[in-house]
This record gives C-alpha cells, sequence and structure tokens, in this order.
C-alpha cells in the first residue's frame, strides 16, 4: 500500500506551512538502512516552545526543515531488527533521538546521546543541529532505535481515551518534572516557576505531584496567568513594577523560596512595567538566584542556545548572559541544566496519568486542532494564547479538523 505525507514545513522568520513532504523510509539522516526503526502513523504531534523560537527566526534554523519532537504515534510498519513492537501498538516518542548503546544512553543521559548527532551530543526530531531528523508535525514520521526509544502503551482503547494527557509525555511533562526534580522538590517545599506557558504550568503541576506545599508561577501575560490560577497555582505578575521578591513574600511572608524553576529560556524579558516592555535574557536567572534560599536548587528547564542571531546584544547572539554567578556562589546554589532525559521519567509519569494521579491536559490546555490549522495554531500561541496546540493530522480525535477552532488569546 503506497501513502502520500504531509507536513508543518518552516519557510523563514514567523511563516510556517503545510506541504507535501516525502514518505518516511527506515533510514537515518546520513543516508544509512535503518532496520532499528519504525514508521509510525502520527496520532497526535504538539506545538512547542522550541518549535517558536525556530519560527521567531532565534536560530539558524534552514529553510524547508520540517518542525516537530513532541510525537504520540500507531506503528504502521517495523524494521526487521526490532523485536519487541508490533504493528498497531500505540507508543509515545521521547523527544531526545537516543541510540541506546552509547555511554551516555547507558547512564540515562538520553538528552546528550553520543551516536545520533555528528555535530554534537543529542538528537531531536525536526530541530536546528540536532541530526537532521525529520520532524512529526506531520502525518508519518520514522523513528529509530524503536525498541529503546518507544514507551509502549498497556492498552489500546486507554490510549486513545486518554491521548490528550498521554501526548504531553513526549516532552513538556518530562521536562517540567525534570525541572521540578533537579529543583529539589520534596514533600512541603515552597516552589517558584518562571513561566506560565505549557512547560512551566508541567513544572508547577510536577512540583504538586512531588509533594510541594505552595506552587507560584509567575508571567507578565495576564491570560496565562488567569489559565494558572483556575487550575490551581498561586501566581505573580512580573509586569507589576512590585519585585518579584515582594509579590512572592504577599504570599509566604518571606520573600525566598526552596525552589526555583526556570521554564522561560533565553527570551526573558525583564520584571516591571517598563521592563517586562524589553528582552533581558539573563533577568529570570538573576531573579531565581535572588529568591532561591541559600543552599537551594534551581532547575533549568527552559531552552537556552548557542547561537541566537535575534538578539538584542552581541554577547548574547553567541549564548553568553550576564550572569550574577557570583550571588548564586555566596548562596551555594546547585544550578542544572540542559535537555531532558524523557526516558528517565515517562514510564512512571504514564502510569500518574493512567491512573489518574495527574490530569496534565487540562493544567497545561490542550487543544486538538487539525493539521492544517497549525499555522493559524503557531500564530496564536505566538500572540500569547493560554494552550498547548495538540494537532490530530488524521482528523481520528477531532472527527474534523474543523472541529476544533484555534482560540485566540484572551
Amino acid at each position: 500500500m503506497s501513502y502520500s505525507n504531509r507536513g508543518v514545513v518552516y519557510m523563514g522568520q514567523g511563516h510556517v506551512e503545510v506541504q507535501p513532504i516525502a514518505f518516511p523510509e527506515l533510514v537515518n539522516p546520513s543516508g544509512r538502512v535503518a532496520q532499528h526503526g519504525v514508521i509510525l502513523k502520527v496520532l497526535t504531534t504538539n506545538i512547542c516552545g522550541s518549535d517558536q523560537h525556530m519560527v521567531r527566526g532565534r536560530t539558524t534554523a534552514p529553510t524547508g526543515l520540517v518542525l516537530g519532537h513532541e510525537i504520540t504515534g500507531e506503528v504502521l510498519e517495523a524494521g526487521r531488527d526490532v523485536e519487541t513492537l508490533r504493528k498497531g501498538d500505540i507508543v509515545s516518542v521521547p523527544f531526545n533521538v537516543a541510540c541506546g548503546r552509547c555511554r551516555t544512553c547507558k547512564e540515562q543521559h538520553t538528552g546528550v546521546c553520543l551516536s545520533v548527532n555528528p555535530s554534537r551530543a543529542g538528537g531531536a526530531y525536526g530541530y536546528v543541529d540536532m541530526g537532521g531528523w525529520i520532524g512529526g508535525q506531520a502525518e508519518y514520521v520514522m523513528v529509530p532505535y524503536a525498541d529503546f526509544n518507544l514507551l509502549k502503551f498497556p492498552d489500546r482503547d486507554q490510549a486513545f481515551e486518554k491521548i490528550r494527557d498521554l501526548t504531553c509525555l513526549s516532552d513538556i511533562l518530562p521536562t517540567g518534572y525534570h525541572g521540578a526534580v533537579t529543583a529539589g522538590v520534596g514533600t512541603g517545599s515552597t516552589v517558584y516557576v518562571a513561566g506560565a506557558g505549557p512547560v512551566g504550568l508541567a513544572a508547577a503541576a510536577s512540583a504538586r505531584l512531588l509533594g510541594a506545599a505552595v506552587v507560584i508561577v509567575g508571567d507578565i501575560n495576564p491570560a496565562r496567568l488567569v489559565h494558572a490560577r483556575a487550575v490551581g497555582f498561586e501566581t505573580v505578575d512580573l509586569s507589576q513594577d512590585a519585585s518579584l521578591g515582594e509579590q512572592i513574600a504577599q504570599i509566604l511572608g518571606t520573600n525566598e523560596v526552596d525552589c526555583a524553576i526556570d521554564a522561560v529560556g533565553f527570551e526573558a524579558r525583564g520584571h516591571g512595567h517598563a521592563g517586562s516592555q524589553q528582552e533581558a535574557p539573563a533577568a529570570v536567572l538573576n531573579s531565581l538566584m535572588e529568591i532561591t534560599r541559600a543552599a537551594g536548587k534551581i532547575g533549568i528547564p527552559g531552552l537556552y542556545v548557542t547561537e541566537d542571531p535575534g538578539a538584542t546584544d552581541k554577547a548574547a547572539k553567541q549564548g553568553s548572559l550576564s550572569l550574577r554567578l557570583g550571588l548564586g556562589w555566596a548562596k551555594s546554589h546547585s544550578l542544572h541544566t540542559g535537555q531532558t532525559p524523557v526516558m528517565k521519567y515517562n514510564r512512571g509519569l504514564m502510569q500518574a496519568i493512567l491512573w489518574d494521579r495527574l490530569r496534565i491536559a487540562d493544567i497545561v490546555g490542550v487543544q486538538l486542532i487539525g493539521l492544517d490549522q497549525a499555522p493559524e495554531a503557531y500564530a496564536a500561541f505566538d500572540a500569547g494564547a493560554p494552550k498547548k496546540f495538540v494537532i490530530d493530522p488524521h482528523a481520528q480525535l477531532t472527527g474534523t479538523a474543523a472541529a476544533s477552532r484555534v482560540a485566540e488569546p484572551a
């Protein structure tokens, strides 16, 4: 049987299109046959804030790149070397492309696999400088090293029933959880999360799952703050002139927290009415060092890049930030950076979803859309819509592509 394929393609700054693309083959980006891989029929594929960095022109992404690294799918074809999966299995795809064989993979550092990217450690689907793996905002996609990479859901019917939650396992939920774990969140912790986007809300939900007493989420976007409050978190409005410490003190009675999480990354803006209108890439990290207690930890799942062509100053263009490292050193802070090793967490988080311990779709605002609505959803997300847009490329979940209109930001 022959199949066609379509995908979301980066066409230049601020511009994506849905175009016909090649149907995937069991071949890696260097042209070598990959019988350890599978071809998936994509069930859901999510639009991520990291995709937005590329679409905004803030990376060196080439025109023609097929986007998408948050994929859930059904096995359509398995290579001859695949042993644990078969046609019809429903699986979650970690955004990390990992071989399972190198030193870092064996140590569970799958975000920095040494084998899947000739340029540097770490690979991902549909992302600049991450190995050339074709993205999954498409109808079909190839996943290599399938026995190692893929998380199979135990029951097909249950997977479809909970697909809005399970789609978050490919990236944002493990990423938020990793941020909370590396920030040292535990029973009774007070936690501050910078950023009320999907990753920030996933980090806040993870902190609550880990036993935090209070979770505070900060942002400059009023619609996202309204949503964060609606799903049960305390909030601070960073567009206000009151300092972050002062606003935290109004909630906790002290201007410091036990644990802090940066879910914003390199496109951060400053604090206060004037500051929030200007980019200040080190603003979040510096503020977290100010409000985190002595000997506290800061998890940094927010993306920082080695090159930022759209940065406001020369140093930031090369990924150099003006950090108050002396403050962090004086307070004996621990900072943890880097891509999330999704496989370290996704099975346990799957169980939390399947046993109704975590309704992550409602918390992050999942909205199902059709593939042809992707350009509209990119624009709405970029404008600050408090949504996690999830593409249903075959209209299996939404019924029709028009079943779920892309919401405008409040």
